[in-house]
């Protein structure tokens, strides 16, 4: 008898214990706001893992340093009644209630610290981009000495920014004009520790040798092509990485090889170009098309429609009136979107209901290519092009993630754009995209389901007819945890300051 009695009492003490352990592991310190702490847990969270699968929960992620060591699925009711050991942390965050998914990656950005040559602070678009849930971003074309510098100092966790990977400008003055210029112009930009190349229009005899060096040197390779002598017929035989926007892609299935232009067509005139933009897709032959979408499969190449920065021209009036540019719109920033010939994406003046309907068509034939696209073979991106056109930057991305949705995309395939994607086609599918033990911490923690509503990512507006919404409530870059509504507050203060000035 007293030994039973000595057995259930020390099965007590040892429950006790368990459970004072269970409650002390739920009761750790919250991170501190751009500290990397040596070990973090989420709790407790619902878990998209990026690479297409439904969510899953609740789970624990464990974190050291900067690494996911563990994704730990957790029995709702062992953990309910207290009967879970919880792997032991540091600091942790509670995500009860919350969606964790990979950091969102912006595959077409700008790092910009001025518009239309008046200041912009550097400090407001990364801010920017870290409350909107963004870790990485490969900025295409940006002053690439400056942005060399703040990739090095970001990735030292010296500054509040997402990881930078740097594709500079290949067409700078004086430009390439035969193979051996072109192939030492890659060989330069290698030398200054460039991640990839970014091109610009492109001329058949040079273009191969350019994607070739850039192959052999190990430089990714992001196009906007314009509409020039290559199109996504070369893209395809050379080997690019990524087609940007949608340039070169209709063109290509133009069975007489041009568009009709007017004879009074002037491509440097952003007006006219855009006008005629807007006419392009419904030129394009349907059969040709699925042939070029098929060689672009084939050839390994591919394609970031970047669907956000042109949504104005179908409709202006949207574009002009988002709710968060009250808040969230920097002056200067404001001022480059007016129509003024002297800016890029500036070109406004006199934009018709006209102009909107071909560009409202335009969007419904490139929602199925891009459709098409995927279901092709095809690797589909996710990137905003912020900046220019009406769109502010983290505020785009998101935007492009309901544009893809409206393209007929299951929002588990649009999550997926944007994270294990955007890493593939970054080259870093084996450490970046995922939540999963071995990959880099980088996370995003959602005060939402944002496989229910994508809005969820934007920060909660109080008047917002649709309920305030969720918003981040973290971001994690490289195990540094950002404390987003905070990262939203301080850029609604530096805006309002720079109103007042």
């Amino acid at each position: 008898m007293m030994k039973r009695l000595s057995t259930a009492l020390v099965a007590a003490a040892a429950m006790t214990v368990f459970l004072v352990d269970v409650r002390l592991a739920n009761a750790q310190a919250a991170p501190t706001h751009g500290v990397r702490a040596r070990r973090l847990a989420i709790r407790n969270a619902m878990v998209i893992e990026g690479n297409g699968t439904p969510a899953e929960g609740p789970k624990d992620i464990i974190i050291e340093g900067n690494r996911i060591v563990a994704v730990i699925p957790l029995d709702a009711v062992a953990v309910k009644m207290g009967e879970v050991k919880r792997a032991p942390a540091d600091v942790e965050i509670d995500a009860t209630g919350k969606y964790v998914l990979p950091g969102l990656i912006n595959l077409h950005g700008h790092v910009q610290d001025e518009r239309g040559g008046i200041p912009q602070p550097l400090e407001y678009q990364m801010k920017l981009w870290l409350g909107m849930g963004i870790t990485s971003v490969r900025d295409v074309s940006s002053e690439t000495p400056k942005t060399l510098q703040l990739r090095t100092r970001s990735n030292a966790g010296e500054i509040a920014a997402p990881r930078l990977y740097v594709y500079a400008r290949y067409a700078y003055m004086p430009v390439p004009t035969n193979e051996v210029e072109a192939r030492q112009r890659v060989r330069d930009l290698k030398a200054q520790g460039v991640d990839g190349l970014k091109l610009f229009g492109m001329d058949k005899d040079v273009y191969a040798p350019v994607l070739d060096e850039a192959r052999k040197l190990g430089l990714r390779t992001a196009h906007h092509m314009a509409v020039d002598e290559t199109n996504a017929w070369d893209a395809a035989k050379g080997g690019l990485t990524s087609v940007e926007h949608w340039y070169g892609v209709p063109d290509a299935a133009i069975i007489d090889g041009v568009q009709p232009f007017p004879s009074n067509f002037n491509y440097a005139d952003e007006g006219m170009r855009f006008r005629s933009a807007g006419r392009l897709w419904r030129e394009a032959n349907p059969t040709r098309l699925q042939e070029v979408l098929k060689a672009m499969v084939q050839g390994g190449v591919a394609w970031n429609p970047t669907l956000d920065i042109y949504e104005a021209s179908r409709d202006l009036q949207r574009a002009e009136t988002q709710p968060w540019f009250g808040e969230y719109l920097h002056p200067t920033l404001e001022k480059y979107f007016r129509p003024d010939p002297a800016n890029h994406g500036s070109y406004f003046a006199n934009w018709s209901s006209t102009d909107e309907a071909y560009w409202k068509e335009n969007y419904q034939i490139w929602f199925r290519a891009v459709r098409d696209f995927e279901r092709l073979g095809g690797v589909i991106g996710a990137g905003e092009d912020a900046g220019f056109i009406y769109q502010v930057y983290g505020f785009g991305l998101v935007r492009e993630l309901e544009l893809h949705q409206e393209a007929g995309f299951p929002t588990l395939k649009v999550l997926q754009h944007v994270t294990a994607n955007n890493a593939k086609i970054l080259g870093e599918e084996n450490r970046l995209g995922r939540v999963r033990s071995g990959y880099l911490a980088d996370l995003v923690v959602v005060n939402g389901n944002p496989l229910e509503d994508l809005k969820a990512f934007y920060p909660p507006r109080a008047d917002a007819a649709a309920g305030p919404g969720g918003g981040v409530q973290w971001t994690i870059k490289d195990g540094i945890p950002y404390d987003a509504p905070r990262m939203l507050r301080e850029v609604r203060d530096l805006v309002k300051a720079a109103k007042k000035q």
